[in-house]
């Protein structure tokens, strides 16, 4: 499959020290897969979710107000709730490694995880992620090349009233002036209801809307945040899923983002507006969402199924 480069001309793994892994199964009646990010240890985690039917593990840890602040890695996968035990073998993967909060007697690796609705488009509705699929995302993690298209957890992804193929995208930005060395880089699963064209057709034929939808991103940036900034963080990085994909956020939508800080820099505020630069990091998480989108959509290559044959969206 083809590996495009993102439309920012930049990728998730640009961020200095954060790995991406992926594992799919393709055939006899699977399309499925997963997708894993993993920060350097002492990474801060925030989520927001927008959709009206997520499907998510771990995510109340994400809470600013909750005991840990930090993440071990982030779990997105296919499968639906089904898919969810993907995370169980991330969470292996992370303790063989010695990650995790310590605890009498080991450490429980933090890894919350959230999924998209491709049950049987490969075929067989039972055929979706367990945990050696997360195991095996987790244990492809690297910062090269990131995958992109019918990838890791956009292996089954759909857009367009699941007539179109959607698929894995990333993408990064720069920070401006004093902040030039901070990056935000994003990577999506797209699979939403709506598509790129606006939400007129879409809404025309709600009628024939196949099952669920969901469109999932983690964000991540090597500046110092604190786990409130991280939320907000989520929180301003969905204005690039509504810039992109039309309608979001619906009751047949699971969107959800998640947010990494790894802590590297300290943002370098101007004068007494020293939170303009907060400001500008977060507008950027848009950015780098909707990029991220784009990419997806470009990337994704058509595919043909027992079920149905999934076209490549006219780019």
């Amino acid at each position: 499959m083809t590996e495009n480069v993102g439309v920012s001309g930049g990728q998730l793994t640009d961020v200095p020290g954060v790995l991406v892994g992926q594992a799919e199964r393709i055939g006899e009646g699977w399309l499925t897969g997963v997708s894993v990010v993993i920060p350097p240890a002492g990474s801060i985690g925030a989520v927001d979710v927008r959709g009206g039917g997520p499907g998510t593990h771990e995510t109340d840890a994400l809470d600013p107000t909750t005991l840990v602040p930090t993440v071990d890695a982030v779990a997105l996968t296919g499968g639906s709730a089904y898919g969810l035990a993907a995370a169980h073998g991330v969470m292996r993967w992370c303790e063989e490694q010695g990650r995790g909060f310590e605890v009498l007697g080991g450490r429980v690796p933090i890894v919350p995880a959230a999924a998209i609705f491709d049950l049987g488009r490969g075929g067989d509705f039972s055929l979706r992620p367990d945990s050696e699929l997360g195991y095996q995302a987790a244990q492809d993690a690297n910062t090269g090349q990131v995958r992109r298209g019918n990838v890791g957890a956009g292996t089954g992804a759909t857009l367009g009233r699941g007539i179109f193929k959607g698929g894995v995208g990333t993408a990064s930005v720069r920070m401006r002036g004093l902040n030039s060395e901070v990056v935000i880089g994003a990577l999506v699963v797209v699979n939403a209801l709506g598509h790129p064209l606006g939400a007129d057709e879409t809404l025309r034929n709600l009628d024939s809307v196949p099952g669920l939808n969901t469109t999932l991103a983690v964000v991540a940036s090597n500046a110092r945040l604190s786990p409130a900034q991280a939320k907000r963080t989520s929180v301003a990085a969905h204005a690039g899923m509504a810039r992109a994909l039309a309608p979001i956020h619906t009751l047949l939508d699971g969107d959800t983002i998640f947010t990494l800080a790894t802590g590297e820099l300290e943002l370098k505020g101007q004068g007494p507006a020293d939170v303009i630069p907060l400001v500008e990091l977060q507008s950027l998480a848009a950015v780098a969402v909707q990029a991220a989108i784009e990419d997806a959509i470009a990337a994704a290559e058509t595919i043909t199924t027992p079920v149905a044959t999934f076209s490549r969206w006219p780019v």
